[in-house]
């Protein structure tokens, strides 16, 4: 298991972010995708100003980072219990289930009722092993090539 923290996203964090999404899908999220979906899903790492337009929305985002300071994973929840991007490096092993933990417990103690994610075909397992049920296969559209995901939910008590 890899040795890390988890903290609070800070601006000065997006250009590694960015670089760590871009990797992340081309490295695991190649399961159940091709090369041309990984292509469109991200054609290049968004620029870090370009995060930080998205991120203005008032999403909680948690980070996890090495005892050397390097960032290793990071998650987004939206105030409404919607996990928007997670995204962790491929040799992170345990950097999820903490980032997810982190997102849970911040959700639960605002009352939040259930929590809600738009999964990949590789992020889908760990989403079951963290309590989530599927629903629905959603196509989407990205940079005019087709993709998939899964729509999964979890009440929480």
């Amino acid at each position: 298991m890899l040795a890390h923290s988890i903290r609070q996203f800070d601006a000065c964090d997006a250009a590694a972010v960015t670089v760590l999404m871009h990797a992340s899908v081309h490295a695991a999220g190649g399961r159940g995708y091709t090369p041309r979906q990984l292509a469109a899903w991200s054609p290049r790492a968004m620029a870090p100003e370009a995060f930080l337009a998205r991120v203005s929305d008032g999403r909680i985002i948690r980070v996890a980072e090495t005892l050397q300071g390097r960032l290793v994973g990071f998650a987004e929840l939206v105030p409404s219990g919607h996990i928007d991007c997670f995204y962790c490096h491929p040799a992170g092993q345990g950097v999820g289930r903490g980032l997810y933990l982190s997102l849970e417990a911040w959700a639960k103690a605002r009352k939040i009722s259930s929590l809600t994610v738009e999964a990949s075909e590789g992020a889908r397992p760990f989403f079951l092993r963290m309590g989530f049920t599927f629903g629905e296969r959603r196509e989407i559209c990205r940079n005019g090539v087709m993709l998939h995901n899964w729509a999964m939910a979890k009440p929480l008590p």
